[in-house]
């Protein structure tokens, strides 16, 4: 596959897992699916936008870069005919990098958050975090500890899982896109051969 076309399907792949991350985290404001009367009473790493941020906005505009690389003219400056289009690849690696850091960022707060377990109220009547070390993944019946919200703990780590999922898989393409990227710079893609009346690929 042509650089460019590789562009263009990894940008149409990000679009739709930009906005599961971007979902996912505005579900985590709801707790159990109920709205909370404090806020105070929410994960901490719900916050910090993971999803809305990292996954989300910062992942839209490398999305769109690449998507926008079917319009870019390839014979477009100082008479190089592919001047233009090796620019915009190399432009599309810098664009993939700020994605991957987004999604780096997703990634590690998720992780985090899943192990850290859901902030809830225990047995004390005090809301905190009554979890260790993801003690609560392998044994359902520490569950019981989240007395409120109900439902609390599947409903984090449902949520922050899929956060999970969907910055690794996000990262791996826009590392993939970095690699494209810069073999579009190196070697121009192929989809530009002939496109002034070249002879060969540029």
């Amino acid at each position: 596959m042509c650089t460019g076309g590789c562009a263009r399907c990894l940008g149409g792949t990000l679009i739709p897992l930009a906005l599961f991350g971007f979902v996912a985290n505005i579900l985590l404001f709801f707790p159990g699916g109920k709205v909370i009367d404090d806020n105070d009473h929410l994960s901490q790493e719900v916050w910090f936008f993971g999803g809305i941020l990292g996954s989300g906005v910062l992942m839209i505009f490398p999305a769109l870069v690449f998507l926008g690389l079917k319009n870019n003219d390839c014979c477009g400056c100082c008479g190089n005919e592919g001047c233009g289009k090796r620019f915009a690849m190399f432009t599309s690696t810098i664009f993939a990098a700020v994605g991957f850091l987004g999604a780096g960022y997703s990634f590690i707060v998720s992780a985090v958050s899943i192990n850290k377990g859901p902030k809830c109220l225990m047995a004390n009547n005090t809301w905190g975090y009554p979890f260790h070390n993801g003690d609560y993944l392998n044994d359902e019946a520490l569950w019981s500890k989240c007395q409120e919200p109900l439902k609390v703990v599947p409903w984090n780590l449902t949520l922050f899982s899929i956060l999970l999922v969907v910055g690794g898989i996000q990262m791996v393409l826009c590392a993939i896109q970095v690699v494209n990227g810069l073999l579009g710079t190196l070697c121009g893609d192929c989809q530009c051969c002939g496109c002034c009346g070249g002879d060969g690929p540029v």
